[in-house]
């Protein structure tokens, strides 16, 4: 994690451009909110999260963070 907001989110440099309203996981699988905004160059973007428990924000410094789409996303992309 890079920073945090004032209104409370967390900015964070991603590999990847993940969609607006995927899932975020940390190490032990547990959702700790939605991206939120996607910003910067798409080969280097920074990604804002909106943590389900601002509190928690302190504990996600020095973190590996995932994101996860979600399985209806991926049904649509599928033809029939």
């Amino acid at each position: 994690m890079l920073h945090i907001t004032a209104s409370k989110k967390a900015v964070v440099k991603s590999e990847m451009v993940p969609r607006i309203g995927e899932s975020v996981f940390d190490e032990n699988q547990r959702c700790i909110g939605q991206v939120s905004d996607v910003f910067g160059p798409t080969v280097s973007p920074y990604v804002e999260i909106e943590t389900l428990d601002p509190k928690d924000l302190n504990k996600l410094i020095d973190r590996v963070l995932f994101v996860s789409s979600s399985p209806k996303n991926e049904a649509k992309k599928r033809r029939k």
